[in-house]
C-alpha cells in the first residue's frame, strides 16, 4: 500500500548516526516504499481549527557522511497523513504537551499517531510503572522531602530521582550513611514544590538495566542490558553504560504479560520497558530507543517489525 508517513523529531542533523533509533525506523519505512515527511515540534500549528505543519520531504540512508536529504518544503494539513511517528525526545514540557494537542486533532481526522497523543501526555514514564505494583520494587512518589527521608530510613539503600527526568540525569543513590539525604530530598522536590520518586536500590543493576522493546503489547524475545560504568549506579547509555544483548528471562516475560494488555488498551504501539533484576522500573512511551544496538546484537530489523505492525493498523481502518 502507498503510505505517507510524517515524523516529528529533534533536529535530524544533530542525531547520533551510530545509535539513533528514529533513523532506523525511517529507513524501515522508506524500504517499504513509504513517502517520508519531516517535521520538528516548532513546525506544528493550528489554523482555523485545522492541525497543520510545515513539512519537508525526506530521504534517509545509513551513510555516516550524509544520512538525510531534504526535498521540497510545503504546508499541509496533518489529517492528510496516513501515520505520524512522534519521536521528539523528552522532556515532556509545555512545548511537547502542545504538540500532543495538535497531533490529537490530526488523530480525529483519521491519522494514526504512534504513540497516541493522549497516551504520551498521560503515561508518565516513571509513574505509569506504578500501576503495576506486583512488578515494581518498593517505591514512593511525593513532593514532601520528609517522606523521602523516611523512606530512606525505612529501606536503608535507595535511589531518588525526578519523575520527569531522562538519560539518568539527577538520579541519586542514597546509602544509609549518606549525609546528603536532606539536601538531595530538598533539591529533587524543589523544597516541596515538585514531585520526586524514591525506590529501593537494586544491586542487580550491576548486571544491567534491561531495555525490553514491545510492539503492539508483545515483547521482542531479547533485551539490551545496559551495564553501568565502574563506579556508577546508572546503566543508561547516555550515562556511559555499555549495552549487551540478552535473551528474556521467564520473569521478564511475566512482567511483559502483566503490562502488555494495558499497552494495547491505550493504543501504545511502540514501548520500552526498563527492568532491573526481577523488577519493572520504567515504561518508556515517548521515544523508546536501543533499536540499533539490538539489531546489531541479534541481526534483526526491528524497524521493519514496527512498520509491519503499523501497516496492519492502517489496513484495519477505512481511510480513503
Amino acid at each position: 500500500m502507498t503510505v505517507t508517513l510524517g515524523v516529528v523529531m529533534d533536529p535530524i542533523e544533530q542525531i547520533s548516526f551510530k545509535k539513533d533509533t528514529t533513523l532506523a525506523l525511517l529507513i524501515a519505512a522508506q524500504k517499504r516504499g513509504w513517502s517520508l515527511l519531516y517535521m520538528e515540534q516548532s513546525d506544528l500549528y493550528i489554523r482555523d481549527g485545522d492541525a497543520r505543519a510545515r513539512v519537508r520531504e525526506l530521504s534517509v540512508d545509513y551513510n555516516p557522511e550524509c544520512w538525510y536529504r531534504f526535498g521540497e518544503s510545503r504546508d499541509i494539513s496533518l489529517g492528510s497523513l496516513d501515520v505520524i511517528l512522534m519521536r521528539k525526545d523528552p522532556p515532556v514540557d509545555d512545548g511537547f504537551i502542545m504538540a500532543t494537542w495538535i497531533l490529537e486533532m490530526a488523530e480525529e481526522d483519521g491519522t494514526l499517531v504512534v504513540n497516541p497523543a493522549a497516551a504520551l501526555r498521560d503515561c508518565n514514564e516513571k509513574l505509569f510503572a506504578t500501576r503495576f505494583p506486583e512488578c515494581t520494587p518498593p517505591l514512593l512518589v511525593t513532593r514532601d522531602p520528609q517522606r523521602l527521608k523516611d523512606f530512606r530510613r525505612e529501606y536503608g539503600d535507595v535511589v531518588m530521582k525526578p519523575v520527569d527526568g531522562m538519560g539518568g540525569k539527577s538520579v541519586f543513590r542514597v546509602r544509609p550513611d549518606d549525609d546528603n539525604l536532606s539536601v538531595i530530598a530538598e533539591t529533587l522536590t524543589a523544597d516541596g514544590t515538585r514531585s520526586a520518586m524514591a525506590q529501593v536500590y537494586l544491586p542487580e543493576i550491576r548486571e544491567g538495566d534491561k531495555r525490553i522493546l514491545m510492539i503492539d503489547g508483545e515483547p521482542l524475545p531479547y533485551a539490551l542490558a545496559r551495564i553501568p560504568m565502574a563506579g556508577e549506579s546508572r546503566g543508561n547509555l547516555a550515562a556511559g553504560g555499555d549495552g549487551v544483548g540478552r535473551e528474556l528471562t521467564d520473569r521478564d516475560r511475566w512482567i511483559c504479560q502483566q503490562v502488555g494488555p494495558a499497552l494495547k488498551e491505550r493504543g501504545l504501539v511502540f514501548v520500552g520497558l526498563d527492568v532491573i533484576g526481577d523488577y519493572l522500573t520504567e515504561i518508556n512511551v515517548t521515544s523508546p530507543t536501543c533499536v540499533r544496538e539490538l539489531d546489531r546484537a541479534f541481526d534483526d530489523d526491528i524497524g521493519s517489525r514496527l512498520m509491519a505492525a503499523i501497516e496492519t493498523r492502517l489496513n484495519s481502518t477505512q481511510r480513503g
